[in-house]
C-alpha cells in the first residue's frame, strides 16, 4: 500500500480524498494556493506545502510546483481529484516519469478517452453505442461536410474533439447555417482549447443524461456500479445527481453495464471512470468517458456500499479489485444536490466570509463539504461549497430526506443556491422521475417572464 499521498486539490474532494487516506492508515500531504491556507483538508493534512498564489495557473494547474512538493515530502503517489489536471494525460505522464505513482488512469489512456473523435472511434470499436455522426474530424471540404449534414439529419450538434463541460459546441438547424457554425466552432476550439478540430453528431431533442460508473484493476479486472441520472443541468451543468436513474430496467442497466466493461477491458482501462451517454427513447449513445472520480460519485456509494476512492487508492497501488460484478447489488435510492455559492436566481458567484454554518443530519444524509463557521470562501475557484447526498428505501424516501436536509441546512454570510434545491426536489416533473437535461432551462426561462 502507498504510505503517503499527496492531494492536488482543494475543496470538498480534497477533504474526501484526505478522509479516504485516513481510514487507510496513509499519511497526507496537502498542496494548496495563498488564497487556501485555511482549507479544511490542509488544516487537518499530515503535511502541507504552499504552491503559488491564487491564480489557478500559477498554483492547482502549476505541474513543477505539484511534483516538486511530492518530492520534498517523499510522497509516494498523487491523488488529482476532479477538475484541474485530474484529466491531463502530461499530467499523468510527468508524475509517472518522475517516480510516482498516478492514483488515475495510464496517460494513454487519459489522452484518447480527452480527444472526443478518438474516443467515439474507440468505443466504436469496442460496441458501444454511440450518437449518429461524422465518424471522425471535419475536413476543409465544404461539399462533404454538407453531405455529412444531409446523411446525419439536423437538427445537428458541432463540437470541439478537445472540448468539455459543455464548451465548444454549436446546434445546427438548417442546411443553410451548418458551415457558418462550422467555421466558428473550429475558431472558437482554437481559441479555447488549442485544438480547432471539430466534428458532427445528430442533436437528439428531448435526451436525459445517464452515466455508468466503472472500475477496472491493471490485472483485467472490471465492473459496474449501475448508472446515475445527472439530466437536472444548468448550461451543461450538473445540478442534481441521482442513482439508479429512474424508469431504467435491470435488463437495461445490465445490458449497458456489461457493455462499458468489455469497453475498459478493450482499452486496458485502469481506476475509476465514468461512461457518459445521453439516454433517447429507450436507447443509450455514449457521448463521452471521464477518467477520473466524478464529484457526483457519493450516490454511487451510497446505493452500492462501495467506497470509490478507496478503490481508486488500492487500484493504483497493483491491488486486483476485490470484487465481483454479482457482487454489486442496489439497495434503495439516493439524489445529490450540489450547493454553489451563487445567487439563487441571478447565479451570480457570492465569495465571502461564512457567519455560520450548520450541515443537516438524520438517517440516510451525507454532507461532503469543506465549509466551516469562519472560512472565507475565495473568488477564484469553483463556487461548489457542499454535496448534500440523501438516500432512502424508495426514490420518493430519498426525496422526501433531501427536502428536510435542505431546510435544516444553514450558511450564512454568503449567498447558496439552497433555494433552487428546495424548489427542484418538490418540482413535480422532477419527483415523477425522467426530466430531460432542458427541462431546468425551460424552468428557469418560465419563472423569469
Amino acid at each position: 500500500m502507498l504510505d503517503k499521498i499527496l492531494i492536488a486539490n482543494r475543496g470538498e474532494i480534497a477533504l474526501r480524498v484526505l478522509r479516504a487516506c485516513r481510514e487507510m492508515g496513509i499519511r497526507t500531504v496537502a498542496v494548496h494556493s495563498t488564497a487556501d491556507r485555511e482549507q479544511q483538508h490542509v488544516l487537518l493534512a499530515d503535511e502541507t506545502v504552499c504552491i503559488g498564489p491564487p491564480s489557478s495557473a500559477d498554483s492547482y494547474l502549476n505541474m513543477p510546483a505539484i511534483i516538486s512538493a511530492a518530492e520534498v515530502t517523499n510522497a509516494k503517489a498523487i491523488h488529482p481529484g476532479y477538475g484541474f489536471l485530474s484529466e491531463n494525460a502530461d499530467f499523468a505522464e510527468r508524475v509517472e516519469s518522475s517516480g510516482f505513482v498516478f492514483i488515475g488512469p495510464r496517460a494513454e489512456t487519459i489522452r484518447l478517452m480527452g480527444d472526443k473523435v478518438s474516443a467515439i472511434r474507440a468505443m466504436k470499436e469496442a460496441g458501444v453505442p454511440c450518437v449518429p455522426g461524422s465518424g471522425g474530424p471535419l475536413g476543409q471540404n465544404d461539399k462533404e461536410n454538407l453531405r455529412l449534414g444531409r446523411e446525419i439529419g439536423y437538427p445537428i450538434i458541432i463540437k470541439a474533439a478537445a472540448g468539455g463541460g459543455g464548451r465548444g459546441m454549436r446546434v445546427v438547424h438548417e442546411e443553410s447555417e451548418l458551415l457558418k457554425a462550422i467555421d466558428l466552432t473550429r475558431s472558437e476550439a482554437k481559441s479555447g482549447f488549442g485544438d480547432d478540430t471539430v466534428y458532427m453528431e445528430r442533436y437528439l431533442q428531448n435526451p436525459r443524461h445517464v452515466e455508468i460508473q466503472v472500475l477496472a484493476d491493471e490485472h483485467g479486472n472490471a465492473i459496474h456500479l449501475g448508472e446515475r441520472d445527472c439530466s437536472m443541468q444548468r448550461r451543461h451543468q450538473k445540478i442534481i445527481e441521482e442513482a439508479p436513474a429512474p424508469g431504467i430496467s435491470d435488463e437495461q442497466r445490465q445490458h449497458i453495464g456489461d457493455i462499458c466493461t468489455q469497453a475498459c477491458q478493450r482499452i486496458n482501462y485502469r481506476g475509476a471512470g465514468t461512461f457518459e451517454f445521453l439516454f433517447e427513447d429507450g436507447e443509450f449513445f455514449f457521448i463521452e468517458m471521464n477518467t477520473r472520480v466524478q464529484v457526483e460519485h457519493p450516490v454511487t456509494e451510497m446505493i452500492t456500499g462501495v467506497d470509490i476512492v478507496n478503490q481508486q487508492i488500492r487500484i493504483a497501488a497493483g491491488e486486483k479489485l476485490p470484487y465481483r460484478q454479482a457482487d454489486i447489488v442496489v439497495r434503495g435510492h439516493a439524489v445529490e444536490c450540489r450547493i454553489n455559492a451563487e445567487h439563487p436566481r441571478t447565479f451570480v458567484p457570492s465569495p465571502g466570509r461564512i457567519n455560520h454554518y450548520h450541515a443537516p443530519g438524520g438517517p440516510g444524509i451525507r454532507v461532503d463539504s469543506h465549509l466551516y463557521s469562519g472560512y472565507a470562501v475565495p473568488p477564484f475557484y469553483d463556487s461548489l461549497v457542499c454535496k448534500l447526498i440523501a438516500h432512502g428505501e424508495t426514490r420518493a424516501s430519498a426525496l422526501n430526506r433531501m427536502h428536510t436536509a435542505l431546510g435544516e441546512l444553514v450558511v450564512e454570510g454568503i449567498e447558496t443556491n439552497a433555494e433552487l434545491h428546495r424548489i427542484l426536489v418538490r418540482d413535480e416533473a422532477f419527483r415523477a422521475g425522467g426530466t430531460n437535461i432542458h427541462y431546468l432551462e425551460k424552468k428557469l426561462a418560465n419563472s423569469t417572464e
